[in-house]
């Protein structure tokens, strides 16, 4: 539903106080499980898995005719989730035609730091100004709901109604929903609520966005694969109906496969392939090199990282990259994330009498004005799929590469007080978002080149990245000639991380020796390895296998069995009364505090 009327111009005043505050981080995390004993349940001797075939039909064909409970139906990845006896597993697991992923569980892990002016200091506010804020677009956020009674959440600028969907996929139905977590909300409001500051300034990167609200993780932040696979497939079902075009994806976890085995990234391929523009948070297991998370670590979508104005949003001398924001290469040699945004202390909606969150952590809370402040890349990406928002509805005509390209190639990058590069492109990519000037660039053409999005969903062709490492463990681009790294433009990176106080974001867009990201040396243009190496054949990198050209992982990454998972990960904190197995009470060390920056 579209609205043009004159933009509300009144102001609401707002009295903030925060006390002292430590500081954590927020994202959603992603375990798993593989074991029949660990494996998510709903009868008894039976356990949770996607079954995919050749087409859908094959699989729900296949499934029922082994007596297999069905619980979702997942056309866009060509599966099935059902409920199996170990009789009914061992059959499937037989059939050639067939591949069996267990459904593993999801998690929201929500850690918290205080923020302000955000829009300001990626320059949205100068969009805001000119009516560039969002109105017309849809933006569809994966999540743990939203807080539906608050009126900055379901109304826009103009008090109309912005929500034009609802879906929870955790149980199949359009109805109303809760948002019991607080984390869904808090991600929502960062892309699009109408309040206004003290200032009158919008308090949201795209305030008059319209909403489609998927609920797959329930209070605990805790859901499954099939539950968020279904999710992205009814956004891809509606995508036309909803003129959805940007999906936000704030959650993370590691990777457990190649990215296009993993079924989740396969849905989130497709998502892509379908024109919908998909934002995903690096995740927060930072600073360490090869820490990106799933869906992030998939090459096509726009993966983000996270800084910190320091808590001096008026002083940008000392704004840095977060310690917690999670750093590239991919394993398949991908430099993740393409950009970073604001992501320490970012202010949105939440409140203790209605969210688990805030009522763990109220000193994170402004209770008389229902807002709360959190960190983390979950944050960040919401920053950027408001943005994206911005850019749509200044020129709809833009494709997903499109998007990327533009937000990359006018990204300011961290340099040093000497004007070198003071982070690698593996933490900050090409560096902070700058909205105004992605909303007037006109780049075509500079992102995802030499990847094939069809040939990957289809199985007949995965790519590799540019990145490699040196057996002295340093990362880095290869060089021109394909024989070693290269180090004249600020890409190599050992391991060390200059956190100085000394850095400014560069107004410029070109790296050292004048090489521009928009002229065909891009570090997102996908390979394809030579040589008749199949990335689809069970290939492993398990201690130090060689690459093409010398290139090779130190103590490389293994994953048994042909990318099967050779770990167990429940969430102690699962509720069975929110239809979660508990399973083993291992919890994931991935949901961790931080250090206040």
């Amino acid at each position: 539903m579209f609205f043009s009327m004159t933009r509300f111009s009144g102001k609401v005043r707002l009295g903030l106080v925060f006390g002292a505050m430590a500081v954590a981080t927020a994202a959603i995390l992603i375990g798993q499980t593989n074991s029949l004993s660990h494996s998510s349940s709903t009868q008894s001797g039976t356990t949770s898995w996607l079954v995919q075939a050749q087409s859908f039909a094959d699989a729900k064909q296949i499934v029922n005719s082994e007596g297999g409970l069905i619980t979702h139906e997942l056309k866009l990845i060509k599966a099935v989730a059902a409920e199996l006896t170990a009789a009914q597993l061992a059959k499937l697991q037989s059939d050639p035609n067939l591949k069996l992923t267990v459904n593993r569980t999801v998690k929201v892990a929500s850690q918290f730091i205080p923020e302000a002016d955000y829009p300001t200091l990626i320059n949205a506010h100068n969009l805001h100004a000119g009516a560039i804020d969002g109105d017309g677009v849809t933006v569809a956020v994966i999540d743990t709901g939203w807080w539906r009674k608050h009126k900055w959440l379901r109304d826009d600028l103009v008090h109309q109604p912005r929500v034009v969907a609802e879906y929870n996929a955790r149980r199949d139905t359009s109805t109303h929903m809760r948002d019991r977590s607080g984390h869904g909300s808090h991600i929502t409001s960062v892309i699009m609520n109408s309040r206004l500051s003290q200032s009158g300034l919008k308090m949201s990167t795209a305030p008059m966005a319209n909403l489609v609200a998927i609920k797959a993780f329930n209070k605990h932040g805790v859901g499954t694969y099939a539950d968020v696979i279904r999710g992205v497939d009814w956004v891809v079902t509606h995508q036309a109906e909803h003129n959805i075009r940007v999906l936000n994806m704030s959650f993370s976890g590691p990777a457990q496969s190649y990215y296009w085995d993993d079924p989740l990234n396969q849905a989130v391929m497709a998502a892509w392939q379908a024109g919908i523009v998909v934002v995903a948070s690096a995740g927060n297991s930072g600073p360490d090199p090869m820490t990106i998370g799933v869906p992030g670590n998939v090459p096509y979508v726009i993966t983000v990282g996270a800084m910190t104005d320091s808590w001096t949003p008026a002083d940008t001398s000392d704004d840095k990259l977060a310690t917690f924001s999670s750093a590239g290469p991919t394993v398949e040699g991908f430099v993740k994330p393409e950009i970073i945004a604001p992501g320490g202390h970012i202010l949105g909606s939440m409140h203790s009498n209605k969210h688990l969150i805030a009522a763990q952590h109220p000193e994170f809370e402004s209770e008389h004005v229902k807002l709360f402040m959190m960190s983390g890349t979950s944050q960040s990406a919401a920053v950027v799929s408001g943005v994206v928002a911005l850019m749509l509805q200044a020129d709809p005509s833009l494709s997903p590469d499109d998007v990327k390209c533009r937000l990359m190639a006018t990204a300011r990058s961290a340099i040093n007080s000497e004007g070198n590069m003071a982070y690698s492109i593996f933490q900050q990519g090409a560096g902070l978002i700058d909205a105004e000037a992605a909303v007037s660039g006109t780049m075509y053409g500079c992102a995802n080149g030499g990847l094939d999005i069809d040939q990957d969903i289809a199985g007949t062709a995965h790519y590799g990245g540019w990145a490699m490492q040196n057996p002295d463990g340093d990362y880095g681009l290869v060089s021109e000639d394909g024989m070693g790294l290269s180090d004249d433009d600020g890409t190599l990176w050992s391991g060390g991380t200059m956190w100085n106080n000394g850095i400014m974001w560069n107004n410029g867009t070109m790296w050292n020796n004048g090489t521009m990201w928009n002229n065909g040396t891009m570090w997102n243009n996908g390979i394809m390895w030579n040589n008749g190496i199949m990335w689809n054949n069970g290939t492993m990198w398990n201690n130090g296998t060689m690459w093409n050209n010398g290139i090779m992982w130190n103590n490389g990454t293994m994953w048994n069995n042909g990318y099967t998972w050779d770990e167990d990960y429940t969430w102690a904190n699962a509720d069975p009364s929110d239809d979660v197995a508990i399973g083993v009470s291992t919890v994931a060390g991935i949901n961790h505090w931080v250090d206040q920056e």
